[in-house]
C-alpha cells in the first residue's frame, strides 16, 4: 500500500526580518517573494528542510506556520518553486502555493520559532520533528 501524497498540514517559512507580530494579526502582510510572485509559497514538512537550507540558511531563526491542508485544500495549486508546471498533489519538487490572498490568523493551526547554529539546521530541525507533520 503506498503512502498518501495528499499531506496533513503544509508550511509557511517567515524570515526573522519579517517577525509575526504578538498578538498575531487577522491578516498577515505578504513577504516580498510572495508579493513579487503573486502567490504565497508553502512547503511540506519533508520539503522544510531543503527549503530552510537554501532560502534561509543566513537567517539565525525562522517562524514556522503550519496550516490544515483540509482547510485550504480547496486554494492550492500544486507547481513548481516558479509558479508554473503543475503537477500532482506532493510531487517531487512540486509545492503547494495559494494565489489572490494574504494569510489570515485563522489559517495559522499553530507556529514554531526554529534557531540555526550558525546556519546549520539539523539540531533544530530533530528537535522540531514530532511538530512537522506530513
Amino acid at each position: 500500500m503506498s503512502e498518501s501524497r495528499t499531506p496533513t498540514y503544509i508550511y509557511k517559512l517567515v524570515s526573522f526580518t519579517s517577525p509575526i507580530p504578538d498578538p498575531v494579526p487577522e491578516t498577515l502582510p505578504l513577504s516580498e517573494l510572495d508579493a513579487a510572485d503573486g502567490f504565497m509559497h508553502f512547503s511540506t514538512s519533508r520539503q522544510i528542510p531543503r527549503t530552510l537550507k537554501r532560502f534561509f540558511a543566513q537567517d539565525p531563526r525562522v517562524t514556522i506556520l503550519r496550516i490544515d491542508y483540509s482547510k485550504v485544500e480547496h486554494e492550492i495549486r500544486w507547481e513548481d518553486s516558479k509558479g508554473t508546471a503543475p503537477r500532482e498533489v506532493g510531487g517531487e519538487g512540486i509545492f503547494p502555493h495559494i494565489y489572490n490572498r494574504a494569510l489570515s490568523k485563522a489559517d495559522i493551526e499553530s507556529m514554531l520559532v526554529l534557531e540555526s547554529n550558525n546556519g546549520d539546521w539539523d539540531e533544530a530541525l530533530k528537535k522540531a520533528e514530532r511538530w512537522m507533520l506530513y
